[in-house]
C-alpha cells in the first residue's frame, strides 16, 4: 500500500519532498498521494448519509473501499454539512465504538481516522486503536482537543473552519481567504508544535465557511500552504462548489469531483477525503505517469 520504490513517486510535484507521519509506531510515508475514504455512519450527511449507519451496511462499504484500494478510512458519526445540528456527545460514541471494535478486529492494520471535534470521543476512538484524528474545528469546538492529541501523540488533520456547521455559511467574510487561512494555521501549528505535536496534517477546509469564489481561491492558491512543510489533505468530494456552478446535484457530481481532485493533486495535495475511492484512485496512477 505504501509504497517505497521511485516507480510510486510523482514527477515534478511537492513530492520530490518526503514527508512521513507516525501511526502507532507504523511510519506512513507520502512519497505518493493517499486516498482516504469517507464512511459516514450519519443519518443526514449531505451526499451519503443514512447509506451507512447500520454496522453491516457500514462493514460492506469499508470492504468496497478497501478492495477499491483506500490508504485511510475516515470513518464519522456527525453531520457536519452546512446548518446540521449535532448530535450529543453520548450517541456519538454509542455509534462509533461498537463500529471500531468490530473494524479492527477484521482488520487490525488498516489506517483508521475519525472525524470528530470532541476531544473525550477522540480519546476513546484512539484507546480503540484509531490512528489519526480528523479535527474539522481546529480545536475551537472543545478546548481539550490540542490536549488530548499531544498526551496520545496521534497525527492530528487540523482543519480550517469559519464558524461552526450551524453557522459556517451564514455570510462567510474574510480579508483575503487565502491569506487568512495562512495565518490560522501558522497559529495553530505553534500551539500544536508548543505543546509537543509533531504529525499534523494541513485541510484547507474548502466548503467550511467558504463562498463558492473563496473555494475556488484556496484552490488556485493550494501551493502556498507547502510553506509549512506539513502534509496536504483536500477534502471537495461531491460538494457545494463543484455541483453548484455545474447546476446539478451531488449525485452527478463524480466527475466534477475527478476534475477538482485531479487539479488539487497538480499542486501537491498528498491526501484526498473522498466518497468515491476507485475514481480518486484512479486519477492518483495516472497523474504517477505524467
Amino acid at each position: 500500500m505504501f509504497s517505497n520504490t521511485k516507480k510510486s513517486e510523482c514527477k515534478g510535484t511537492i513530492f520530490s519532498k518526503h514527508y512521513t507521519i507516525n501511526c502507532r509506531g507504523k511510519l506512513v510515508e507520502f512519497n505518493k498521494p493517499l486516498v482516504m475514504g469517507i464512511l459516514n455512519l450519519t443519518s443526514d450527511s449531505f451526499y451519503d448519509g443514512g447509506k451507512y449507519n447500520s454496522l453491516p451496511a457500514a462493514m460492506q462499504r469499508l470492504e468496497t473501499m478497501l478492495d477499491e484500494e483506500a490508504d485511510i478510512i475516515d470513518i464519522g458519526a456527525v453531520s457536519t454539512r452546512p446548518h446540521a445540528v449535532p448530535i450529543s456527545e453520548k450517541e456519538e460514541i454509542q455509534m462509533l465504538l461498537p463500529a471500531l471494535e468490530t473494524i479492527r478486529k477484521k482488520y487490525p492494520d488498516i489506517l483508521i481516522s475519525i472525524d470528530t471535534f470532541r476531544a473525550e470521543v477522540a480519546k476513546l476512538c484512539i484507546e480503540a486503536g484509531v490512528d489519526i484524528i480528523n479535527d474539522i474545528s481546529g480545536g475551537t469546538m472543545d478546548e481539550q482537543m490540542f490536549e488530548t492529541i499531544a498526551k496520545y501523540n496521534v497525527p492530528y488533520i487540523l482543519m480550517h473552519i469559519q464558524g461552526t456547521p450551524e453557522t459556517m455559511q451564514q455570510n462567510p467574510v474574510y480579508n483575503d481567504v487565502s491569506q487568512d487561512v495562512l495565518m490560522y494555521f501558522a497559529e495553530k501549528v505553534k500551539v500544536l508544535r508548543d505543546l509537543g505535536v509533531n504529525d499534523i496534517i494541513l485541510d484547507p477546509g474548502f466548503g467550511f465557511g467558504k463562498t463558492l469564489e473563496h473555494n475556488y481561491q484556496l484552490l488556485s492558491d493550494l501551493e502556498i500552504f507547502h510553506s509549512f512543510e506539513l502534509p496536504l489533505l483536500v477534502g471537495v468530494s461531491r460538494k457545494r462548489m463543484i455541483y453548484r456552478p455545474l447546476q446539478i446535484q451531488a449525485e452527478e457530481a463524480l466527475n466534477g469531483t475527478t476534475v477538482i481532485n485531479t487539479i488539487a493533486l497538480q499542486k501537491g495535495a498528498h491526501i484526498l477525503r473522498v466518497h468515491d475511492v476507485k475514481e480518486a484512485v484512479q486519477a492518483v496512477k495516472l497523474l504517477q505517469l505524467v
